[in-house]
């Protein structure tokens, strides 16, 4: 089994964030109070090549939180964890505090 994953090209590796169920305190939450389709950036792929053969870097970095599609990506699970890999231009957006 595979412990480690490098992606190709322009992929990007994201583990999503799950929202809290309930507070500190014990009250369950409903779904829809704070549901951003979220994740952090795990691993990055170099970049890809347009026609002409220049290089395109990927526009994120590990470690970047991102606002995600609903929809697509690949569910990849390594070990216990979950993880989506999405190509870099599928990613909507970085998130910033």
């Amino acid at each position: 089994m595979a412990k480690r994953l490098v992606p190709l090209l322009n992929r990007v590796l994201v583990e999503r964030i799950v929202p809290p169920s309930k507070t500190t305190t014990g009250i369950l939450l409903p779904e829809k109070s704070a549901k951003l389709n979220s994740g952090k950036v795990i691993a990055v792929g170099p970049g890809t090549r347009d026609k002409e053969g220049s290089f395109i870097p990927a526009t994120v970095k590990e470690g970047d939180t991102v606002l995600l599609p609903e929809y697509g990506g690949t569910e990849v699970k390594l070990g216990d964890k979950e993880y989506h890999l999405y190509r870099d231009e599928d990613i909507l957006g970085t998130l910033h505090d």
